[in-house]
């Protein structure tokens, strides 16, 4: 019983500690601003930060299987 309450616990927290880093990159792309103070040129460099976030994220996951 032990084993099964420490896996929902595991998924959870991984759930937790995913969306807090998403929003952590998120906040740091905008450079805390809020989307309504973003300019043209913001945006366009948030959303480069956003894409170069998910290649890092990609590379790390390949290369954790490469091992």
């Amino acid at each position: 019983m032990d084993r099964i309450i420490q896996m929902i616990l595991n998924k959870l927290l991984g759930r937790l500690v995913n969306t807090a880093v998403n929003k952590g990159v998120d906040y740091a792309a905008r450079r805390g601003k809020s989307p309504a103070q973003m300019t043209a040129a913001d945006h366009d460099q948030a959303r480069q930060a956003k894409e170069m976030t998910k290649r890092a994220r990609q590379a790390a996951k390949l290369a954790r299987r490469l091992r």
